[in-house]
């Protein structure tokens, strides 16, 4: 794809082009950066479908440019193939809402990335709310449950200010997201700055990559190509798992909001890692083992949000169950792996 990408023709049968605007409503030009992303990508459909003008941006270091493939013959999408630590474009200084996730957001990329993972958090963000300062746009963070590092508290509330391991292998995300969200509500207080901080936990759904590291699409992958599912320690340690529509609603509602945060976003439906393996066992109809694995270093052993203030203050709570979420995973990793449909017993 070209640095910059507009008015190209979509290359799938139906474009966003034909998705019904779900209101009325003033459009606002959005920057999304990040935007060839797992959440990314999604986010921008969203945000077509509102009317919204979309700018995305992304380096591709992980983002997919097929993922934005079916949106570039859309009037109000624009793409961009930028790295935000190098530089903030003028068109980039048109927004009136940015919304970040322009950063490594698996294991599998940032333990292999972890100065640019840094460096993503801390000098692409300080770029953005400098912008932000300068244009009075409203910049939105999406932080990340990792900022509780292994918690001692639980479920995570955002008053919890989490125990985090500051030296270790995950750290250039955990301390990168916590430092971004530092400086966010450093330039609220000193500058002004118009500023949302969203905390995501485990997010699934259609786009996720094969190799990712998420243990969604590992298990997925895994299980579909009959190998065996890798289960790290005992398999007792806890995820919660929100679907990919139910967090970018939430994203969406958040922006739209008087709120600043931190606020939770995830579902607090609370899930051990062998039931996860048992549930895409059975949706699968695979009849691949379980294997252990030892734990990786500083690994949480239990996550699950509170998000009585995404209920309160945002009105938003996942209506996708797991069990709904995970059958439509799957036909997206069908697809991608070209793996026929199994009778399932």
């Amino acid at each position: 794809m070209n640095d910059s990408a507009q008015g190209a023709s979509a290359s799938t049968s139906e474009s966003a082009d034909t998705l019904p605007a779900e209101s009325r409503r003033s459009a606002h030009t959005v920057l999304v950066t990040g935007a060839a992303g797992f959440v990314g990508s999604h986010l921008c459909e969203a945000l077509l479908r509102r009317g919204d003008r979309v700018m995305g941006v992304d380096n591709l270091s992980t983002g997919d440019a097929d993922h934005l493939e079916h949106l570039l013959g859309h009037r109000g999408f624009t793409f961009q193939r930028r790295d935000i630590c190098q530089e903030v474009t003028p068109e980039m200084a048109g927004a009136d809402w940015i919304f970040n996730l322009a950063c490594p957001a698996s294991p599998a990329y940032y333990q292999t990335a972890p100065v640019d993972t840094v460096l993503s958090s801390v000098l692409g963000v300080w770029r953005l709310a400098t912008m932000a300062q300068a244009s009075g746009a409203r910049l939105l963070q999406t932080s990340t449950s990792e900022v509780y590092g292994d918690a001692e508290r639980h479920p995570q509330r955002e008053d919890y200010w989490g125990n985090v391991n500051p030296n270790g292998v995950r750290s250039c995300y955990d301390e990168g997201k916590r430092c971004a969200e530092a400086m966010l509500m450093a330039y609220h207080r000193e500058q002004g700055v118009d500023v949302r901080l969203a905390r995501i936990f485990n997010t699934y759904g259609p786009r996720l990559r094969p190799g990712d590291g998420r243990v969604v699409s590992n298990f997925i992958v895994q299980a579909l190509q009959g190998e065996a599912l890798t289960v790290y320690g005992d398999g007792g340690q806890t995820r919660s798992f929100c679907f990919v529509d139910d967090t970018v609603r939430a994203l969406i509602r958040m922006m739209d909001g008087p709120h600043i945060g931190p606020i939770n976003v995830g579902n607090p439906g609370e899930h051990t890692m062998l039931a996860l393996a048992e549930m895409v066992l059975r949706l699968t109809g695979s009849r691949s083992p379980l294997v252990f694995m030892p734990l990786p270093e500083d690994d949480p052993r239990r996550r699950c949000p509170d998000i009585d203030l995404a209920r309160t203050e945002l009105g938003w709570q996942p209506e996708v169950s797991l069990e709904d979420g995970l059958t439509r995973t799957i036909e997206h990793f069908r697809a991608v792996l070209g793996v026929r449909r199994q009778t399932v017993a």
